[in-house]
């Protein structure tokens, strides 16, 4: 989300550990130049070229870090993203790692994505990619989002002048405040007036919530059309970046003058006495399940052993696999529509089993969270991602979510890299995340379609961290601390800047791209990044 939870919590923190980094020096180990660029294309639908302004992130009344021991965390701070948990309690269990395909594109869009604050993704061999996602903190559920009255708006936001806007949400407990888990909702009409009174733009919220106005510097009113199932949450009740700005009665804000970038007029509308249940979309399935779930790869122990007692869920595996990696629970084996689901029922009892035979203390903090971006970073507001001609992706830079929206192709030969907005099955919303990360791992081939890839204890490497619309080179590290020798655990892998302070992640979502070390990470234009795969030998293609 754009808005940093910690801002919510930052009155009741009497002591936080003080943020420190540097600005990165340069990688010494660069990827071959010769290997050739490729240009992905974006289907006229969600074209979202790369801007080339310069974000200034909204105003926040405190500005607080996280991490990144254990000890630098309150109790309700989910240590994976820096951020309040949606149920705390849920802190105490131990995360559920699962499976996720990504092959065939039956699978796609997956369901539960975004409920994961990590995901990893990584080369199965023969061009394909999956996905090892990390749930903790937070279960997994189904919706079917309350929309308003306007076309839900489906391009990634361009900014071409002084931001201004933020989001419409679902105040679900009614107490005018933005609290975890809130949905936005999407399809609201806004409306910008001038200091004369008149309508200067018009747009509407996203699947998210989220709209934003270029503007000039001046005065002006916005103005949140409510549809007539919905009212609106009573307004400044608080914070003024979690606060609902909308009058109740005229849906409209207080005059705002503007003469820099303000994400901080919010809407929260809440269901009146006519609200209905919406009807499902036909494009989105919010069956209770996740996945799909396919089968375990070698780099799963690697991952399941710093995430201590967690629980490995997979479709088996082959024996050679099967062998080297936990086993908590598995799901049946089949290729259909790219996996086996897993019911969220069966999803919450495999987990609450597991904490039953934990017994010892969970500790997942390993890395710094600040919501202030370091120093050193240059402009980048597009990451191509070419595993394969028939497995692109893409993540564009929106300055309303200061995240990355994620955008997938079809793998379709006879359109290759035409991509368009990823959404999670369970809620048909876009993913998205605060923190893309590639990062560079040994790879062995143990045969042309099984690789080991080194993200076991004790290894390094360089990594790129792309957040708040900018690129910094980093490390990443699996290196025994004072923790891992005192206690015999590991703990999650840990990201540094290059001087061996710790690289400052911003709150919220990470997902990270596992590749080579000699795999492609170049900019291809002002601000546009391509990562291109490049397969060891001996590896299937």
């Amino acid at each position: 989300m754009k808005k940093s939870w910690l801002t919510l919590w930052a009155v009741a923190i009497v002591c936080i550990l003080a943020s420190s980094s540097c600005a990165p020096a340069v990688v010494t180990q660069s990827a071959p130049t010769s290997a050739p660029l490729v240009t992905q294309s974006v289907d006229s639908n969600t074209s979202t070229p790369a801007p080339t302004f310069t974000v200034t992130p909204a105003p926040t009344a405190t500005r607080d870090t996280f991490g990144p021991n254990q000890s630098d965390f309150p109790a309700n701070i989910n240590p994976l993203t820096g951020q309040p948990a949606v149920d705390p309690s849920l802190l105490k269990i131990p995360a559920m790692l699962v499976s996720i395909s990504h092959f065939p594109p039956t699978a796609r869009p997956q369901a539960g994505l975004s409920f994961a604050p990590w995901v990893f993704e990584f080369s199965i061999t023969e061009g394909e990619s999956r996905f090892l996602s990390v749930f903790y903190g937070q279960w997994p559920a189904p919706e079917i989002p309350i929309t308003g009255n306007c076309a839900v708006r489906k391009d990634a936001f361009k900014q071409t002048g002084i931001l201004l806007g933020s989001r419409v949400w679902l105040d679900s407990n009614k107490n005018g405040t933005q609290d975890p888990g809130e949905p936005g909702i999407g399809g609201i009409c806004v409306n910008l007036y001038d200091a004369n009174g008149n309508i200067v733009q018009q747009t509407t919220t996203d699947t998210n919530g989220y709209y934003g106005f270029n503007v000039d510097t001046g005065t002006y009113t916005i103005e949140f059309v409510k549809p007539s199932y919905l009212d609106f949450t009573k307004q400044n009740v608080g914070d003024k970046n979690l606060d609902s700005s909308a009058d109740p009665t005229t849906g409209k804000t207080q005059a705002v003058s503007v003469s820099q970038d303000d994400l901080s007029w919010d809407a929260g509308m809440v269901p009146n006495d006519s609200f209905s249940t919406p009807t499902p979309d036909p494009n989105h399935d919010p069956a209770p399940e996740i996945g799909p779930v396919r089968s375990g790869r070698l780099l799963y122990g690697h991952i399941g052993n710093f995430f201590t007692d967690s629980c490995l869920t997979y479709a088996f595996a082959s024996p050679e696999v099967l062998s080297q990696i936990p086993h908590c629970s598995f799901v049946t084996h089949e290729e259909q529509g790219g996996g086996s689901m897993l019911p969220l029922d069966r999803f919450k009892a495999i987990a609450l089993e597991n904490q039953r035979k934990t017994y010892q203390p969970i500790d997942y903090a390993s890395n710094l969270f600040a919501e202030q971006p370091p120093a050193g970073g240059v402009p980048a507001k597009q990451v191509n991602v070419f595993y394969a001609l028939l497995n692109q992706s893409g993540w564009t830079y929106d300055p309303l979510y200061q995240a990355y929206l994620r955008y997938v192709d079809n793998a379709d030969k006879n359109a290759p890299g035409i991509l368009h907005a990823d959404v999670d099955r369970l809620t048909g919303r876009q993913i998205h995340v605060e923190n893309l990360i590639v990062l560079m791992a040994d790879t062995d081939v143990v045969e042309p379609t099984n690789l080991d890839i080194h993200l076991d204890i004790g290894n390094q490497n360089y990594a790129f961290l792309f957040r708040d619309g900018q690129m910094f080179k980093i490390k990443w590290n699996t290196l025994a601390s004072t923790y891992e020798k005192q206690t015999g655990l590991q703990r999650p892998i840990k990201f540094t800047n290059m001087d061996g302070t710790p690289a400052a992640l911003k709150p919220g979502h990470t997902w990270m791209i596992i590749v080579t070390p000699f795999s492609l990470v170049q900019e291809q234009s002002s601000g546009t990044y391509l990562m291109r795969y490049a397969a060891p030998e001996g590896e299937a293609r």
